[in-house]
């Protein structure tokens, strides 16, 4: 049989056992709307809604037109290794205003496809069960101190030490949550988080490159699958309490109050970012916060920071942003017995180039995001972590 005949087989496959949620993910994945589909591949939006909601299974012929047009193989319209526990399952974005709907259902693929991968993944190995305690808060409590609390339970739970958290990353993988940086087209979505009966799932921005930044960004979204898995995104009073949660959880009020300046001692200032790893601008909205520094100095040091620059670019050495360990280790040790990224990714259902994105310890680059195809197999299970708060195993 040539490889022609094999491809022919692969379509007739796909045809019969085709999962219209599948192809909703990949014309998601691309930023097709349906009609834009429906055009390319000269069918009918009215089909290509049916092919989604699997009313209507397409022809072969149909299926490799949505190959070509779609940039994925017949495999990736088989059920998934996961399968999303509830279909009204919608990330926290930042800002819906700024964020179109095309853009927000094309990161929340991605963060899907990111669970299809982990799941195929814990085929071969054992990652850390998820360990992240839930608190229902009130989303229209705008003066509650819950998200505090949340904070506070969260460092209990996960038995973090007084003092500054270590790798906010590496402390989350370890209990479970899956970290990932989003690819290059989703470059304009910041961080954003959601869980939808994998794993919890925390999606980086791949372009911005302050730790401090993105360690708040860590810690505002666990704030989110601590607080608002159930939560409708959005809300200003939503995106205010996991900012909260966050302040809490990296410069907790017990040991920070004493600590914070009344007035601008960029020495004191400077020395406490580089002890919490936070930005300055995060503690002086934090001294603000607990009332330990005024409303006036705090506005009058704000413009200060403003015309100096520090607003985009605060000063002192940037460290590297904090990088995932999860899948890539997974990945790494699975090499090691002969299981390769290409069979990995054939398993998760997706390209390569895919399957390195998300499998990746920093941002990919878009032409490796965009490469193609490969075909082994793959078997055995070995364990990754020795138990849900230990380092990776060497």
């Amino acid at each position: 049989m040539d490889s022609s005949d094999r491809t022919n087989v692969q379509v007739g496959d796909a045809s019969r056992l085709f999962d219209g949620r599948r192809l909703t993910l990949a014309r998601q994945l691309i930023g097709l709307r349906k009609n834009a589909l429906a055009t390319k591949i000269d069918k009918s939006p009215t089909a290509v809604a049916a092919y989604e909601n699997n009313t209507k299974r397409p022809a072969p012929a149909t299926v490799a037109q949505l190959c070509l047009t779609l940039g994925v193989d017949p495999g990736f319209f088989l059920p998934g290794p996961h399968q999303a526990k509830s279909s009204d399952c919608v990330p926290h974005f930042r800002s819906l205003r700024s964020t179109t709907q095309l853009a927000r259902d094309q990161a929340f693929a991605y963060g899907v496809i990111s669970g299809d991968v982990g799941a195929a993944l814990e085929r071969h190995v054992e990652f850390p069960e998820p360990n992240l305690p839930q608190l229902s808060v009130d989303v229209e409590d705008e003066s509650s101190t819950l998200p505090e609390e949340a904070a506070r339970i969260l460092r209990k739970h996960w038995e973090i030490d007084s003092g500054p958290v270590g790798h906010l990353v590496r402390l989350a993988e370890n209990h479970g949550v899956v970290v990932v940086f989003s690819p290059p087209q989703n470059a304009a979505v910041d961080a954003y988080s959601f869980d939808d009966g994998y794993r919890p799932t925390v999606v980086l921005n791949p372009t911005k490159e302050d730790y401090y930044r993105q360690r708040f960004d860590v810690a505002h979204e666990l704030g989110h699958l601590v607080m608002h898995v159930d939560a409708e995104p959005g809300s200003k009073v939503v995106e205010n309490q996991a900012h909260r949660f966050a302040a809490e959880l990296l410069l907790p009020e017990d040991e920070l109050r004493d600590l914070l300046p009344s007035k601008a001692d960029w020495r004191i200032l400077a020395t406490l970012k580089e002890t919490y790893g936070v930005s300055l601008q995060a503690l002086l909205y934090r001294s603000r916060a607990l009332g330990v520094m005024s409303e006036v100095t705090y506005r009058n040091t704000v413009v200060y920071l403003n015309s100096k620059g520090w607003r985009r670019r605060e000063p002192g050495e940037m460290p590297a942003v904090e990088q995932p360990s999860l899948y890539p280790k997974a990945v790494q040790i699975l090499s090691t017995v002969g299981i390769t990224e290409l069979s990995l990714a054939k398993e998760s259902r997706v390209t390569p180039g895919i399957f390195r994105t998300v499998t990746a310890r920093s941002p990919v680059r878009e032409d490796l995001f965009l490469e193609s195809r490969g075909i082994e197999t793959s078997d055995g299970v070995i364990p990754l972590f020795r138990s849900k708060v230990d380092r990776p195993a060497n």
